[in-house]
């Protein structure tokens, strides 16, 4: 679901490594319209997997930030379906308020809601995190490697070693996220 139908096509004419086969692939369902309405919308347990790839929490996207929509988001999932979101940086204030804020009202929305870090050159402070939200499946007690294994792909960053450890959060992130004032 994209607002803005010219983003994808100018993604597919630019970035044909990452966008091109779009229009190929069978398995996706491109649909030009808000997201927000487009998930109050859908039926329940639609979907196994929600990737919230967001504009910033203030503005336009600020409503893909709110607790409708995230519980919006857990009505449309299945039993094992997973959510993911961005959460903004936790370096700089504004950013890491906005992070906090995130997190607080994806927590309200879903019995299991964690935060996961990623490293980002381009991003604001280049330490992005990510939050992860599910009705039944927990990232860490039942991820299984030899479940991602058997698929035998090839990625830059991604690795099963990696997946645990990138769910734990410097000191400062931690303190940031038990706070109550979000």
């Amino acid at each position: 679901v994209e607002i803005d139908e010219r983003v994808v096509r100018l993604c597919q004419q630019y970035l044909p490594q990452t966008a091109g086969m779009l229009d190929q692939d069978q398995r996706i369902n491109l649909h030009f319209e808000d997201g927000l309405a487009f998930v109050k919308k859908a039926a329940p347990q639609t979907y196994d997997l929600i990737l919230v790839d967001s504009t910033d929490p203030i503005g336009p996207g600020e409503g893909l930030f709110t607790e409708e929509f995230y519980r919006n988001c857990n009505r449309v999932l299945g039993p094992d379906g997973i959510l993911i979101n961005q959460h903004e940086s936790p370096y700089y204030p504004d950013y890491a308020h906005e992070m906090k804020r995130a997190h607080h009202k994806l927590k309200a929305a879903f019995p299991i809601a964690k935060v996961y870090q990623f490293f980002i050159p381009t991003y604001p402070s280049g330490h992005w995190l990510f939050g992860f939200a599910a009705k039944t499946l927990d990232p860490i007690a039942d991820f299984k490697p030899e479940a991602w294994q058997q698929f035998k792909l090839k990625t830059k960053y991604y690795h099963p070693d990696l997946h645990i450890p990138s769910f734990a959060l410097p000191s400062y992130v931690r303190e940031m996220l038990a706070e109550d004032d979000a």
